[in-house]
């Protein structure tokens, strides 16, 4: 064999070796992604549904659950796709001839990127419908009772529910789009179709991330008040905690003799003050304990940093030009913007319903949070990208949303989330202020004004 044959065949070898090796960083990144939301989901699913005396539903729900975990590893996926991108790409340029990072490669990090999208669109499309509809199904009648007729009877529905999205979206294309061109390349369905149907989906994400995620960041400063001990202000807390302690005496006394009262009494309604009293005493005296520094610069602190986070996620500052720094910031700002839209959304109105519950949360309750934390998760590199917290190209096909050029739909989104975050702040702490005041004042104690009575006593001084 001459030299240029074993030139070629050390390439080849190459190639191959560095194949294995991404595929098994892949399969290593995976693996660590599903066994902790595994973790996770355990500590929330209902364990009555899975210890039931049929067999079969038991093992419905299994499977259920082992699709949720694969969904819910692809939306973790997708929200440190965009920090592992940045600080990988930071990593090369600092170490460009490391030998020990020569695995984090450019193509690895488009290896991640590819496989995120297949699995986000095979999750959304076929995974978690099925699992809807597994969990959902009886088998069809007249045929066997078990889980292979459930399976028969949910892969028609699944074959029914691709069809109905499929020319719901060639409609959409048709009316959105006239050129002929477009419409026929629908018809290659791995080539166009998955990534034009994933786009009308991240664009419903961004949608609702520009809703969730203002909300969320003005939920940012109540949640943190409430695990840090606030600073004294106007306030004695000694006598909080004895008035606090009197009520509770009282209100025990009147439940172990109800007797001595002549109203009936709502022995229900009795222990839940007892109960909402004793957890206000327990936050008395957690906050009595706390240091001189941690309540009067813990909170303050914490505070400053939010404040700062959420104005320089309204702002369109270039962070390229800090080198290192400047990544560790948009890392950090993405990560925030994920937190708040994830908070936002669990504090909306609409999806609070959907808020899971320790060990009480059901299956299909299970389902819809791993698809609605999925849309969010995989429409967040989209999202940071249309605010210009970071300037690093999406790779794969997510750089493939044409909307993304549009100088109108970027600058209005812009506009809407600076306006909407704005007004959201402005109410969350004019509404804080007022309540600490009227607290600080002791203006909550006052009793209110009976109706009727000043009325009354004017027609006595007449009479």
């Amino acid at each position: 064999m001459e030299a240029p044959d074993y030139e070629v065949l050390s390439v080849r070898e190459q190639l191959f070796h560095e194949r294995i090796r991404e595929c098994i960083i892949s399969t290593l990144l995976f693996a660590t992604l599903y066994i902790l939301c595994h973790i996770f989901l355990t500590r929330f699913k209902k364990p009555a549904e899975f210890t039931t005396v049929d067999d079969e539903d038991a093992t419905v729900n299994k499977i259920a659950l082992e699709l949720c975990t694969f969904t819910l590893a692809i939306a973790l996926g997708a929200v440190l796709l965009l920090p592992f991108s940045i600080i990988s790409n930071e990593v090369l340029l600092s170490l460009p001839r490391n030998y020990y990072i020569q695995w984090l490669n450019g193509s690895l990090i488009h290896g991640l990127w590819n496989l995120v999208f297949l699995f986000s669109n095979l999750s959304l499309i076929f995974l978690m419908p099925f699992a809807y509809f597994f969990t959902e199904s009886e088998g069809f009648a007249g045929s066997r009772k078990g889980v292979l007729g459930r399976v028969y009877e949910t892969v028609v529905m699944l074959m029914l529910l691709t069809l109905l999205v499929l020319g719901m979206v060639w409609v959409a294309s048709a009316i959105v789009d006239k050129n002929k061109a477009n419409r026929e390349s629908l018809y290659d369905f791995w080539e166009y179709y998955l990534p034009y149907l994933y786009s009308c989906i991240s664009f419903l994400g961004v949608l609702l991330l520009l809703v969730c995620t203002p909300l969320g960041l003005a939920r940012m400063f109540s949640v943190t008040g409430k695990l840090l001990v606030k600073p004294r202000l106007l306030e004695d807390l000694e006598e909080q905690l004895y008035c606090s302690a009197f009520e509770e005496a009282a209100l025990t006394r009147r439940i172990c003799n109800p007797t001595s009262c002549w109203l009936p009494l709502d022995m229900e309604l009795l222990h839940r003050q007892v109960l909402a009293l004793q957890t206000q005493r327990v936050l008395l005296e957690k906050r009595r304990k706390a240091s001189a520094w941690q309540r009067n610069l813990g909170y303050p602190l914490a505070m400053l940093c939010l404040l700062v986070l959420t104005g320089t996620s309204l702002g369109q500052v270039s962070f390229s030009k800090l080198g290192s720094f400047g990544a560790v910031i948009q890392v950090v700002l993405i990560f925030y913007l994920m937190v708040s839209s994830v908070v936002g959304f669990y504090s909306s109105p609409l999806f609070r319903s959907l808020r899971p519950r320790w060990h009480d949360t059901a299956m299909t309750q299970i389902i819809g949070n791993c698809v609605c934390l999925l849309v969010l998760s995989s429409a967040l590199p989209v999202f940071s990208r249309t605010l210009g917290l970071t300037r690093f190209d999406l790779l794969g096909d997510f750089g493939r949303f044409n909307w993304l050029g549009n100088f109108y739909i970027v600058f209005l989104y812009n506009a809407a989330f600076a306006g909407l975050t704005t007004l959201c702040l402005v109410k969350t702490f004019t509404a804080a202020v007022r309540a600490e005041l009227i607290r600080a004042f002791g203006l909550d104690r006052l009793p209110l004004p009976v109706s009727g009575f000043p009325q009354a006593s004017r027609k006595t001084q007449h009479q």
